[in-house]
This record gives structure tokens, sequence and C-alpha cells, in this order.
């Protein structure tokens, strides 16, 4: 069943088309990674099915009928956590999670606002104040926050930015949780690890449109492409020259696309000798989904 469905969705402020024409679709019980880099639309793509932006034009299904604004009974039905949030600083852990219970003219239930702080491992904090939470702290408490009603539909907003390795890895367990349970995630994140971790679809963004979409496997395969050759060298320029597709990442640091790794390597050595060049620090490794976006783009993620 698709829960979502967008068509050739618009929103354009002045002459910056943030969200243009894109079309997609969200089945139920699946994780969907929307991946980009800033300003290519993610967010607002996501605020407009939150209903806290108005689109330009374009249709919206939610459980299979068309929607022109995202009304209070849709809003029962989602989670939503943003990039940021603001709570009370002088409210606990346990109080915070209460008033947005209560938001939803629902029954406080005690029971879910405990296992929700279980969940997210703020049992220790539970009866702290807001200002004394660390910015991971936070981050996790908007997680419960935005589960607190038992939507069927979560929205996460760049879930894991600012958290620490193991506080990343945690939050994973939870969304791989919450699909397990039925639950149908709609993430955007910058961090390809992330999605190549957690979703069944991506979808690819930049400047304002979906450039690409699959599973995983799916983007990966369409570079036809079995490893990449990385390393360091003192004068990039030149072999950017030589060796076709050769990409400069950063700094001295160049990686070659290769089907032979062996034969690359040959070539490579073999070109490091006639121009006299330094080479180090090789790392051979699988395509990802850097690859496929660097080769839509002509950039990395992180530009």
């Amino acid at each position: 069943m698709k829960v979502i469905a967008v068509k050739e969705l618009k929103k354009y402020y002045g002459q910056v088309k943030a969200v243009d024409g894109i079309s997609f679709e969200v089945e139920e019980g699946t994780v969907v990674a929307m991946l980009g880099p800033n300003g290519a639309g993610k967010t607002t793509t996501i605020e407009i099915l939150e209903g806290l932006r108005k689109k330009d034009s374009g249709e919206i299904y939610y459980f299979g009928k068309k929607v022109e604004e995202i009304d209070e009974t849709i809003k029962q039905m989602i989670g939503v956590q943003l990039q940021k949030t603001a709570f009370f600083e002088y409210l606990t852990v346990y109080e915070t999670l209460e008033l947005f219970a209560a938001l939803y003219n629902k029954k406080v239930d005690k029971q879910r606002i405990k296992s929700l702080i279980e969940l997210v491992a703020l049992e220790e904090k539970a009866k702290a104040k807001i200002k004394e939470l660390s910015g991971g702290q936070l981050q996790r408490l908007s997680l419960a926050v935005a589960l607190v009603n038992d939507p069927k539909i979560v929205f996460l907003d760049e879930p894991t930015t600012g958290l620490d390795p193991q506080a990343r890895r945690h939050v994973w367990q939870i969304v791989e949780d919450l699909r397990k349970s039925g639950k149908t995630i709609f993430l955007t994140t910058h961090y390809m690890e992330e999605a190549e971790k957690l979703a069944d679809h991506v979808l690819i963004m930049d400047h304002g449109k979906i450039i690409a979409e699959g599973t995983v496997d799916q983007l990966i395969n369409s570079l036809d492409m079995e490893s990449y050759v990385e390393f360091w060298t003192d004068q990039p320029e030149k072999l950017l020259e030589k060796l076709e597709g050769t990409v400069l990442l950063n700094h001295d640091k160049l990686q070659i696309p290769a089907k032979n790794v062996e034969e690359v390597l040959h070539k490579l050595f073999d070109l490091s000798k006639t121009l006299q060049l330094k080479i180090d620090n090789i790392v051979i490794r699988r395509s990802n989904l850097e690859d496929v976006f660097l080769k839509l783009t002509g950039r990395l993620l992180r530009d």
C-alpha cells in the first residue's frame, strides 16, 4: 500500500526553485531516505508533506486520498522530528513528553511515556530539565516526541546530525525497530552511510529535482563499476590529464573508478614512474552511494 504519493510538487521562492516538479511514492512499512546536499530541497519537501509549508502546485496523496491541505486528520497519523526543535527549558524530559502527548487530545499514557524514554535511552535524564541536556540528548528527545502519538508515518529530518557515532547507531537501531513494528519512515539525511544502512528506497535530490531513485543496490549497480582506487599524490593535475574518469576528491587526493583493480594499479604505478610523481595512501574500496551522487552531480554530497 502506498501511504504517500507526490506528483509534480513545486515550491519556488522568487527565482529559486526549491522544489521543482518532483514525483515519488512511499510504500507502507518501509524506510525511504531522501539524500542531497544542503539547499537541494529536502527540508522544503518534507515540510510541505508535514503541513509546515504550502506547496505552489502539485498533488499530495495520503493513504490513497488526495489532500489539498495537511489537516488535523493527517497530523494525528504522522510524527515529526525537525532539524531543530525548541523545548521549554524548565520542563523535565518526562514533562515535555507529557505535554506533547496532551496536545493530541489523547489520555496521557504514563507507561507509554516511560517506554519512549527507555527507547531513546534517556532514563537517567527523565527528571532532568531541558536546559541540562546535551545536544545529543535533545536530539533523542525530539525523536521520542515524534513518536508520542504512535504515528503510522514518522518524518525524520536529519535525525543524527550532531550525534557521536555511538548515539548515531542507537538512532539507527530505533529506526530499524520502528520499521519492524510496521511504521513507515521518511527521512532526509546527508549521511550516505545512514541511507545505505537503513533505507529500503533512496531518493537522490539536487537543485530541487529528484535525479535518481531506487534501492541502494540498484543505484550502486547503475554505476557498472566494481571498485574505486583512492590515493594521494603530490601532482594531482598531471594524473587528471592522463587517467580517464579520475576525480579530485579534496586537496591532493584522487579517485579512479576501476572495473579491473589490478589493471588500474599497474597503469597508475607506470605513470608515477614516467611522470615522477609521489603516490601514497592507496585505498581500494567497493562502490557506494557517494559514488552514485558524484557521478550524477559531479560533486561530493558534502560539497
